[in-house]
């Protein structure tokens, strides 16, 4: 395993060629294991990744006080070398219900004091609304992350699921380091528009979903029966002849793995870090032999023909479903 560094835009830090998303170890896919998380999230410090993502409103602040947590007991050296990436805005009720974004000044600067408390630290690496809030323009959400940024209270400034319109409007405002957005095999909406902008104006991509949610991981069965607290009881993605269509994807993308020795996950991490020196595609892994598997793929190489033989396999615009239920991608910008 060779951990090589990639670069958040022009304006951004340098970090891990792959970036530990933290997100299922507090919601959204069924229950976690605590000590198992924060184990995790220690085995990754020391395998040399350096990008720690997580969300204000991921199980209300749970996430960020596990990351907190798992940070005061890393070795000093391994904490000092962790930045942090973090999704405000999104507004829950104590039911754990959604109810919108806000993207205010003052509730940028409220949102910030809360996660500095909660992570522990003095500083967030990477600040970033989780979606646009449609009442206000981005331009002034990116102005009060850029105050905090003088301040000395946010190092860089990001973005999250917008489209190429709005990156440009928020680059106009302040030096933008990266978008995050989902990316992947069967997620590749970005390419038309969004990556030719953040490219031309240096801006980074932390790639999210690689796994598709662990759709096209390897791992995930025809007859696996998921929680109610389980995100993708209620993803198009996974219902029905949606799922058996996917699913059969996956086993096209199977067979290249097996030619080459790897597995399915690690061939489609693979995927994602040959499209481009300024993607750091995040993992999920929320169990340490989750995170093993996803760090193997930087050793896989793939040539010309591994990656024409992906492409027949699983083709732009060929899963089935949207990746988020009607309601939620209406907050997603194309």
């Amino acid at each position: 395993m060779t951990m090589n560094t990639r670069s958040l835009g022009t304006t951004g830090p340098r970090v891990s060629a792959l970036g530990l998303g933290c997100m299922g170890m507090s919601a959204l896919y069924g229950d976690a294991d605590r000590a198992e998380s924060i184990a995790t999230i220690h085995a990754a410090l020391e395998a040399g990744v350096t990008l720690l993502d997580t969300g204000d409103f991921y199980a209300m602040g749970h996430n960020e006080m596990l990351i907190g947590e798992a940070l005061r007991a890393a070795p000093a050296a391994r904490r000092e070398q962790a930045l942090i990436s973090v999704k405000f805005g999104a507004l829950r009720g104590p039911d754990g219900s959604w109810s919108g974004y806000d993207g205010r000044p003052a509730a940028v600067k409220n949102f910030a004091a809360y996660s500095l408390q909660r992570l522990g630290v003095d500083h967030i690496d990477v600040y970033r609304i989780a979606r646009l809030d449609e009442n206000v323009p981005i331009e002034e959400t990116v102005g009060a992350i850029a105050e905090l940024v003088e301040q000395g209270y946010v190092r860089h400034i990001g973005l999250s699921e917008v489209g190429a319109e709005t990156v440009r409007r928020a680059a106009a405002t302040a030096p933008v380091s990266d978008l995050q957005i989902e990316y992947s095999l069967i997620s590749r909406g970005i390419e038309d528009e969004i990556l030719p902008a953040t490219r031309e104006l240096g801006i980074g991509i932390t790639a999210y979903g690689v796994l598709s949610r662990g759709l096209i991981s390897g791992h995930f069965t025809r007859d696996r029966q998921l929680a109610a607290n389980d995100f993708r009881a209620h993803s198009p993605r996974f219902q029905g002849e949606n799922l058996q269509h996917n699913l059969d994807l996956v086993d096209a993308l199977r067979k290249i793995a097996e030619q080459k020795g790897v597995s399915v996950a690690q061939i489609a991490i693979a995927w994602v870090l040959s499209r481009g020196e300024d993607i750091v595609p995040l993992v999920g892994a929320r169990r340490r032999d989750r995170l093993t598997e996803a760090l193997g793929a930087l050793d896989v190489d793939l040539d010309e023909a591994d990656l024409a033989a992906i492409e027949r396999a699983v083709p732009a615009g060929a899963a089935a479903g949207e990746r988020y239920p009607a309601a939620q991608m209406a907050h997603v910008e194309r």
